[in-house]
């Protein structure tokens, strides 16, 4: 069977066959369900006037075209001592099983500042541990998020305090809204990559709905940025 425009090869009663990986329909079904529910509870705030709250929940406080527009005198303006990042479409693509040789020279540059670096990433511990540890560089796999605590665990890692640390993403279901929970700072990427890994599908699906009603609304300035 020919792809679909998810990437699907085939599927029989329970099991859904997408690139090499097989996926329980029962859980994807689940997976579909809470994005309709997060979405759900959103548009309930949002319908009960609390916009000051969902904007506070969902949009980051800086947005940057990548990575690399993120310096270490940048960072030493506000303060910052320390970085909590994704990994998948933040600092690679999510396909991409190692660091470029210009991310390599900007871990090296935060290193050579003294910024500390972590990596937080709701993906699995073989992924993140194979990206993370020739670069020497502490993570926390299936973090997740949004919920906090991989964020709370991230600052004891690096024994450093919340308000001397940002948090960047390209997710603002994940990320943004994880971090704001948390009390940090946050700083969304453009996402490297035009492609997603299957379940970050759905949560684009919920952001771009997120992101036209917002910029309807005059809150957003920085969703045509490319």
């Amino acid at each position: 069977m020919s792809k679909n425009i998810f990437g699907i090869t085939n599927f029989d009663n329970n099991r859904i066959y997408y690139e090499g990986f097989s996926i329980k329909i029962k859980s994807l079904l689940r997976n579909i369900l809470k994005q309709n529910e997060k979405l759900g509870m959103m548009m309930k705030v949002i319908d009960s006037n609390e916009v000051n709250k969902v904007l506070t929940s969902f949009l980051p406080a800086e947005h940057v075209k990548n990575i690399f527009e993120i310096t270490p005198e940048k960072l030493k303006e506000k303060g910052i001592k320390a970085i909590i990042t994704d990994l998948d479409n933040t600092l690679v693509e999510w396909d991409r099983p190692s660091a470029t040789p210009r991310l390599i020279e900007w871990f090296e540059e935060m290193k050579k500042n003294h910024i500390l670096v972590a990596i937080v990433s709701n993906n699995q511990k073989e992924r993140v541990r194979l990206f993370a540890e020739p670069l020497n560089i502490p993570f926390i796999y299936q973090a997740r998020k949004p919920m906090t605590r991989a964020f709370y665990r991230a600052i004891t890692v690096l024994n450093v305090k919340k308000e001397e640390t940002v948090v960047i993403g390209d997710q603002l279901l994940t990320d943004v809204f994880g971090g704001n929970r948390a009390g940090f700072h946050t700083i969304l990427v453009v996402p490297v990559a035009q492609s997603d890994g299957f379940f970050t599908r759905f949560n684009r699906m919920v952001e771009r709905r997120l992101l036209k009603f917002f910029k309807k609304k005059g809150y957003i300035q920085w969703e045509d940025r490319s």
